[in-house]
């Protein structure tokens, strides 16, 4: 687990949060609630959101819930038209839907996993940049936080079409960055590498040693303390670490970082 973080004061300010039914996604809407942020959360029609939404600090009418499929444009709008009907306004976009896709070597992936991925991590990522930094354009200033990951600053073996689409949102980030400055509106992007416990992280080591290539061995358990032992802390980052970064980055005293991506690897 690790620290609180610091207090931010995100009154009267309000985050729409893709992806919001997920390990990270809950996380950081706890985050915000707590520093008195209306949230918002998307996520797709069969994910759990609205027992995410129903699990944050504060009134019930600081929360909505919203299905949303990110890689349906017309979905992304209504779902934003929402938002901004329900609260006035949007401040803060965490742009964190995703999808882990199939582990296996490049020869070896499957064509169609490829183009889910691409479909989920790039295009529905730009849908909802786009379609945010226009209601971001209507508040006057705000800030955006890509999720992107270590995958995308240093490839990972057995994961070719998740690695090339967050090297694609790290790009897409620093090019928003210039494209949004005029207005007022930072675009930044987080990184993770290995984070848990959760869906992901167990995944991973499951996956991954269901490869067979050199560089994991058969056994999950192997697998996760060969992926710690790599880790210089030797230790998992947790979700609050990740919401945490988050939180910094979309805060005043971050007021000069846009089209920076945060590594958060625990010094990898």
């Amino acid at each position: 687990m690790g620290p609180a973080g610091a207090t931010y004061d995100f009154s009267r300010r309000v985050i729409a949060i893709t992806g919001g039914a997920g390990d990270i996604g809950r996380a950081t809407a706890r985050r915000f609630a707590r520093s008195g942020a209306a949230v918002a959360l998307l996520d797709l029609p069969d994910r759990p959101f609205e027992s995410a939404a129903a699990e944050l600090e504060g009134a019930a009418e600081r929360v909505l819930g919203v299905p949303c499929d990110v890689t349906d444009r017309a979905q992304v709008e209504r779902a934003f038209e929402r938002v901004v009907e329900r609260f006035g306004r949007l401040d803060y976009l965490f742009n964190n839907a995703g999808y882990q896709g199939a582990f296996a070597p490049t020869d070896a992936y499957p064509p169609d996993d490829f183009e889910r991925v691409i479909a989920v991590n790039v295009t529905g990522a730009f849908h909802v940049l786009a379609v945010a930094a226009a209601h971001l354009r209507e508040t006057g200033a705000g800030a955006v936080v890509n999720m992107a990951s270590h995958a995308g600053v240093r490839g990972p073996p057995n994961m070719i079409a998740y690695g090339a689409s967050k090297f694609a949102v790290v790009g897409m980030t620093q090019t928003a960055a210039k494209d949004l400055a005029p207005y007022g509106i930072r675009v930044n992007a987080v990184s993770p590498a290995l984070i848990g416990p959760g869906v992901m992280w167990e995944r991973q080591t499951r996956l991954q040693a269901a490869t067979g290539t050199q560089y994991f061995a058969p056994d999950a358990a192997a697998v996760e303390r060969a992926l710690i032992a790599s880790v210089p802390l030797r230790r998992l980052g947790s979700l609050e670490e990740v919401a945490n970064a988050v939180a910094y980055l979309m805060s005043d005293e971050a007021s000069y970082l846009t089209g920076f991506n945060l590594e958060i690897t625990g010094g990898i």
